[in-house]
């Protein structure tokens, strides 16, 4: 199971946005493209993955909407799809502990710190070793939006190892499916 989990330091959660506007909702736009990267194949889903919307914006923040690959059933390809899931899930009252909103789109109050708890998180940082230099590709990622980590995550985050997908910086979206093609090489065998 490959989890990735990306923070949204803009991200609405209220639910009250529109999807003909997702970068107006603290740059959803992003997140929901994160979500289809982590998810998708051609003409099927990747069954295997998890990803983590860790939503800080608005009143109501923070909250985690996490989508379970081998759970989903009414997920398309674009980012309405995706933001329409993360907007029906803010609508529902939830907890501490993860609450289904769809099938396999489930929402929590709480943040980094809790995710924290639950997986050993790299970070994938333009600075870090080479993913393909490192022996094993470990089971859980953590990302930024268009934003850099604030200093309390970076905290947070301090002894987490640190990966690279090459020598130049990706959009977040990008350096999951890069991510998820070195996963599929090492898996079948390519080098």
């Amino acid at each position: 199971m490959t989890s990735f989990a990306i923070v949204g330091h803009l991200a609405r959660t209220d639910g009250d946005f529109s999807l003909n506007d997702l970068p107006g909702a603290g740059r959803m736009d992003v997140l929901c493209r994160c979500v289809n990267a982590s998810l998708f194949l051609s003409h099927d889903l990747r069954r295997d993955a998890d990803c983590y919307l860790v939503l800080l914006g608005g009143p109501k923040a923070p909250k985690t909407v996490l989508f379970r690959g081998g759970e989903l059933r009414s997920l398309s390809p674009d980012e309405r799809s995706a933001g329409a899931l993360v907007k029906k899930a803010l609508s529902i009252p939830c907890g501490s502990e993860f609450r289904e909103a769809a099938p396999g789109v489930y929402v929590r109050n709480g943040g980094l710190e809790r995710l924290f708890t639950e997986h050993a998180f790299a970070v994938l940082d333009e600075k870090g070793t080479d993913i393909r230099m490192v022996p094993a590709v470990p089971e859980a990622f953590l990302l930024s939006d268009h934003q850099n980590f604030s200093d309390a995550e970076e905290a947070l985050v301090k002894d987490a190892p640190r990966y690279s997908v090459g020598p130049v910086c990706l959009h977040a979206d990008h350096t999951i499916t890069v991510i998820s093609n070195e996963i599929d090489r090492r898996k079948n065998g390519w080098k």
